[in-house]
């Protein structure tokens, strides 16, 4: 008798190309523009109040295709982007926005193969991008302080991998306190920061640091961006550091009707980064007219979040949206096993 043919393991590719399969996910576009993702499983029917849509239509299409549903409506049919993802996924923590992301990547100069540390890793946004930057290579140290967020950005990842990918380890703790145990000393390649006092934390990333390595820090307000600056060049371990912020405006093109959009996403937080130097260089003086150099805790205190009158999550919130997300995980990645069992190639989605 014939050796069977082992069925093929589920795609842990999230992004997939060629037509619609089993396991893909596929982001509907309808009337009005209202979108729905789903994932592709034969007999499974999209239900909206326009009609219905039978995923069977779609499985075998190429992407970018457009199918009617029961009730004739048009719908175009398209594998979602990350950042798509990343902006309709269950949140813990407010999330790093694509455009921040995007010059993270860029100004960190985060490659393939990067030994990556993050802190805090909040729902996990800025995680699917810098896991997609490093590569299969690479290695990225994520640590947080809260253990709801942490279990919300791995549920968040392991819906849209189908897996927790084996280049990523999380760490529930303190940074300072931590880091040293995760991470030998000169051996990270690029440390990323998103929380409200980097500046405690800045001396346990220099030791992790390579000579050249690159520090970012993500803060939303001038009082911490001035702090920040500061303690760096206190340091003399690092470059002088350079900051700046990102703001997006769309524009409206339609013939001869051509202007900016009347919202754009202004400021969300400012970047500042700076690269460790050798052990034992001094940075050459740069000349510049002095400036208030002294901060306290009072001047940070003014401006937390709770301060400037940001919303804080309920702690009965918080739990509903880590059940939220560990909910689509674990339908991404029983999915992901079904396909892969029956022969089908599939890469988990939330529906």
């Amino acid at each position: 008798m014939p050796e069977s043919t082992p069925a093929p393991e589920a795609s842990i590719d999230p992004q997939p190309s060629g037509p619609f399969r089993i396991g893909d996910r596929a982001q509907l576009t309808g009337p009005k523009g209202k979108m729905h993702t789903v994932t592709l499983l034969p007999g499974k029917e999209l239900h909206t109040h326009n009609g219905v849509l039978a995923h069977d239509a779609l499985i075998g299409l190429p992407d970018g295709s457009v199918v009617q549903n029961s009730a004739g409506h048009d719908y175009l049919a398209l594998r979602p982007l990350l950042n798509d993802f990343v902006m309709s996924m269950p949140r813990g923590a407010a999330i790093i926005y694509p455009k921040d992301a995007a010059q993270i990547v860029a100004q960190a100069d985060i490659f393939p193969g990067a030994v990556v540390v993050e802190a805090g890793v909040g729902s996990g946004a800025l995680s699917l991008w810098l896991l997609r930057a490093i590569g299969p290579a690479g290695r990225l140290h994520s640590f947080e302080r809260r253990a709801e967020f942490a279990d919300v950005a791995q549920a968040n990842i392991s819906t849209f991998f189908g897996h927790a990918p084996d280049t990523w380890s999380v760490t529930v703790g303190d940074l300072v306190e931590s880091l040293p145990d995760a991470v030998a000393p000169g051996s990270v390649d690029r440390v990323v920061l998103d929380m409200l006092a980097p500046w405690d934390c800045i001396e346990a990333v220099a030791d992790a640091l390579k000579p050249g390595g690159v520090v970012l820090c993500y803060v939303a307000t001038v009082t911490q961006l001035s702090r920040v600056a500061e303690f760096i060049r206190g340091t003399g371990l690092f470059t002088n550091p350079i900051s700046n912020e990102t703001m997006v405006r769309g524009w409206h093109v339609e013939g001869l009707a051509v202007r900016p959009d009347h919202r754009m996403i202004a400021h969300t937080g400012f970047l500042i980064t700076a690269r460790r130097l050798a052990p034992g260089a001094v940075l050459p003086e740069v000349k510049r007219r002095a400036s208030k150099t002294s901060y306290g805790d009072q001047d940070v205190e003014l401006w937390t979040p709770g301060a400037v009158g940001d919303r804080t999550i309920s702690d009965k919130n918080l739990r509903k949206r880590v059940r939220d997300a560990q909910k689509a995980a674990k339908w991404a990645t029983n999915e992901a096993d079904s396909a892969g069992n029956t022969g089908a190639d599939a890469s988990g989605a939330i529906d």
